[in-house]
């Protein structure tokens, strides 16, 4: 399910959450039902800044009150007359009413990135995730019309940010998470199939070079990240954060997403045929932590397996 197709119901349900929270669930229930109306300002200012002003205000990360004194929302409407732009209800006072869409702003931020990052979020918990998501949309805001994309920074946020707790072990799950996202996104690819690969000529393989999929993410991590998303996706308790490289190939097949953990000698000859190198060669430079003697039923081991996974879409010759 695409993030514009979540229901804002699950959102208001979380800004009732968040007002019980701080004591206050007579003001969360009056929230939900409160919609800003636009008075006679309102019109007199026009859409255009009205929709400015609006976004500042919402955007903004501070709380309401700063919000509708920044500069950016302060340009549009003074603060003095924001019940010209927005009525006050029979319980909510003008910045209340705006209040509730700017606490919603920040709650579907938060949901968009836990959608995408469910191993960061069981790893941190809720309370950690929604601080984590509150700081890094503050340095990265939406700038666009999907929420597909919001996520997109947040591996180097972390890393940018070590004096995080775990902040080099929550950057490399985070890149795992990503992967998965952006994998999942890829557009449909031709898949190479073993009857394809029967077609080459025997003395073309060593020029030949083999193009992975489109939905194909290869990474190498300073981390173990598998066993915390393991635990993520099984309820589980997450593992203490692992200081062991780990190499992952990242594939969609059949409508999943599947992970696949490597050796180093097999991420190296997948990162040199993505990188666009002939078979012969790849296999040359890559392979040579193999003794010899097992080094070409090994590659035609992962080959064959590679290729029946539907990780290649062509053989260029």
């Amino acid at each position: 399910m695409s993030h514009e197709q979540r229901s804002e119901a699950a959102v208001a349900d979380r800004t009732l959450v968040r007002a019980r929270r701080a004591g206050n669930p007579a003001r969360g229930r009056a929230a939900l039902r409160a919609v800003p109306a636009p008075g006679g300002g309102a019109a007199a200012l026009g859409l255009g800044a009205l929709q400015r002003w609006l976004q500042a205000v919402i955007v903004h990360p501070g709380d309401v009150g700063e919000a509708i004194a920044s500069p950016e929302a302060a340009a549009e409407v003074a603060p003095e007359r924001l019940e010209a732009v927005v009525r006050p209800s029979h319980s909510l006072t003008a910045a209340e009413r705006v209040d509730v869409y700017h606490g919603m702003y920040l709650l579907r931020m938060v949901e968009a990135l836990e959608a995408d990052y469910p191993a960061v979020r069981h790893f941190l918990g809720a309370e950690g995730f929604e601080e984590l998501a509150t700081d890094y949309v503050q340095g990265f805001p939406s700038r666009s019309y999907t929420l597909n994309r919001l996520g997109d920074h947040l591996p180097r946020f972390l890393a940018d940010h070590p004096g995080r707790p775990h902040a080099a072990f929550l950057s490399d799950l985070a890149r795992y998470e990503l992967a998965v996202t952006e994998t999942f996104d890829e557009r449909e690819s031709e898949v190479l199939t073993p009857d394809d690969a029967k077609a080459v000529a025997p003395d073309a393989w060593p020029g030949a070079r083999l193009v992975p999929v489109a939905a194909f993410r290869l990474l190498a991590l300073r981390h173990d990240v598998g066993a915390a998303v393991d635990a993520s996706k099984e309820g589980a308790p997450p593992p203490a954060p692992r200081r062991r490289q780990s190499r992952i190939a990242v594939y969609r097949r059949d409508y999943s997403v599947m992970r696949l953990d490597l050796t180093r000698p097999q991420h190296d000859l997948l990162a040199a045929l993505a990188a666009g190198a002939p078979l012969g060669e790849a296999v040359a430079s890559a392979a040579l932590a193999l003794r010899a003697a097992r080094r070409e039923s090994a590659v035609y081991r992962w080959f064959s397996s590679w290729i029946a996974a539907g990780m290649f879409s062509r053989i260029v010759v």
